[in-house]
């Protein structure tokens, strides 16, 4: 596939565009400078644009096959910009005739048990929860874009760096959690579920959640 992928420059986007690149795809990776480090293939083209701007959304998008997200508020952004960056995204990717997205959601949204969200949950850190109510608001987008093969990716509650061991689970609007209730997933095995996803559209329409 012709992916573009927004957000390239941060950890989560450079292992996505590395795990997307040595499956044979092509990649454009777009970065508010235009600069992607640690990304070096001939498939790939590091490109300047503003995911806040449709305009240049649909520019970008054009000819390719997918859009491909790990988009987050960066330190001087408000939470409330991942919702600004998805709704442009999705008037761009309309004008460029493009359908499929997968976009990097948070853990906040996901199901920790009956009509409980983790966002809900007593151990939910507060200073985490206004960038997890903006995910879970982007959200909102989603649902009502049925017009577009969309798939919103959620890692574990804790994801680092760590090691490609490609051995995860993934559920369906759960958070994934071992048997003594630890949530993690390194982003390198994020990126392999969130490739898979891409490549399959196994969970359109659907909330994926990646863990160990």
């Amino acid at each position: 596939m012709n992916v573009l992928l927004l957000g390239a420059s941060g950890r989560i986007g450079t292992r996505i565009a590395n795990e997307l690149l040595n499956r044979g795809h092509a990649v454009t990776g777009v970065s508010r400078s235009g600069a992607v480090d640690g990304v070096d293939d001939p498939n790939f083209s590091a490109v300047a644009g503003d995911a806040t701007d449709a305009d240049q959304i649909a520019r970008l998008a054009a000819g390719h096959d997918a859009v491909a997200s790990a988009l987050g508020p960066s330190g001087d952004e408000s939470p409330e910009a991942l919702v600004e960056m998805l709704d442009a995204v999705l008037d761009g990717m309309r004008r460029a005739s493009v359908d499929r997205l997968v976009w990097t959601g948070g853990a906040g949204i996901l199901n920790v048990g009956p009509d409980t969200r983790l966002i809900d949950s007593p151990e939910f850190p507060e200073e985490w929860k206004p960038v997890a109510s903006a995910a879970i608001e982007a959200y909102g987008l989603l649902e009502d874009a049925d017009d577009l093969r969309w798939t919103y990716v959620a890692p574990a509650a804790l994801i680092e760096p760590g090691e490609r061991t490609g051995e995860f689970r993934t559920a369906r609007g759960e958070l994934v959690a071992d048997e003594d209730g630890e949530s993690r997933i390194s982003m390198e095995d994020f990126a392999i579920a969130f490739a898979d996803e891409l490549e399959s559209g196994d969970a359109v329409h659907e909330q994926l959640a990646v863990g160990y």
